[in-house]
């Protein structure tokens, strides 16, 4: 019987493309996104879900739950990006990417929770990113968010070994998706002390993006995962010199490392 999957955030980028390849491999694939616009597309199931509406998350995995009588795998993807200077970000828009990465995840982990309980197994990835690892410059609240599923995705394990459910993170680097433009961007203000800054930094994190990682990779990594019986804590994909600043940032004095990312940057 074909194990049945949960995919957030799969109408583009990763997660479609993670959704695409998991049905080629077999699995029965439900994916989500705010406005679905056709039940099907590539073999994949598509239901409405918005992770800052509990409503609907419910409703999404009762459908899952009602339909196949079970869920196997929960891919935790849906998220949205954010820059600009602390300072000046919006608060509501700060309250925003929380309620996406952050509080809308863990939503969903709850909305399965019982059902993989009860089967006493069950398989939930949290896709993260290589930025959680690390405060960036004018990247600071998404680092934060993707930062905070990580530490809680450690709890959560230990937490959830009696039952059988197994829960891992996925951190991807720079991967060529259309993230960029679903990105809040705080405005370049004309009077802003971090105008130069920011704008300039900006045009590099829209680089990286472009020249990205094609999002097969990850589809072919979060397969490998899903057919380990002993994941790991967490994963890191992307180019050799992301995954490394993780390793310097552990080895390196706290003042070298900064002095690197501002090298990076150019700051």
């Amino acid at each position: 019987m074909s194990k049945v999957v949960l995919i957030t955030g799969a109408s583009s980028g990763i997660g479609a493309t993670v959704a695409q390849y998991l049905v080629h491999k077999g699995f029965k694939v439900y994916g989500t996104s705010r406005n679905p616009k056709e039940a099907f597309y590539s073999g994949v199931r598509m239901i409405a879900l918005d992770v800052t509406k509990p409503e609907t998350i419910t409703n999404a995995v009762n459908t899952i739950i009602t339909k196949e009588g079970r869920l196997d795998y929960l891919i935790n993807n849906a998220g949205m990006g954010i820059t600009g200077p602390l300072e000046e970000t919006p608060d509501d828009e700060t309250r925003k990417v929380f309620e996406t990465n952050f509080f809308g995840a863990l939503e969903v982990i709850k909305a399965v929770l019982p059902t993989m309980r009860k089967q006493q197994e069950g398989m939930i990835i949290n896709i993260t990113s290589i930025a959680g690892y690390m405060g960036l410059p004018y990247r600071g609240l998404y680092s934060a968010t993707k930062g905070a599923l990580g530490i809680v995705t450690e709890a959560y394990r230990m937490e959830l070994k009696e039952f059988n459910v197994k829960m891992t993170t996925v951190a991807p680097g720079d991967f060529a998706t259309n993230i960029a433009a679903g990105r809040y961007h705080a405005p370049i203000l004309d009077n802003s002390p971090y105008k130069d800054n920011y704008g300039n930094t900006l045009a590099l994190m829209d680089e990286h993006v472009e020249a990205g990682m094609d999002t097969m990779v990850m589809a072919k990594v979060i397969y490998k995962i899903m057919n380990t019986k002993k994941p790991k804590v967490h994963y890191r994909v992307g180019y050799f010199m992301q995954r490394f600043s993780i390793f310097l940032k552990r080895a390196l004095p706290d003042t070298w490392y900064e002095k690197l990312l501002l090298n990076h940057y150019n700051l």
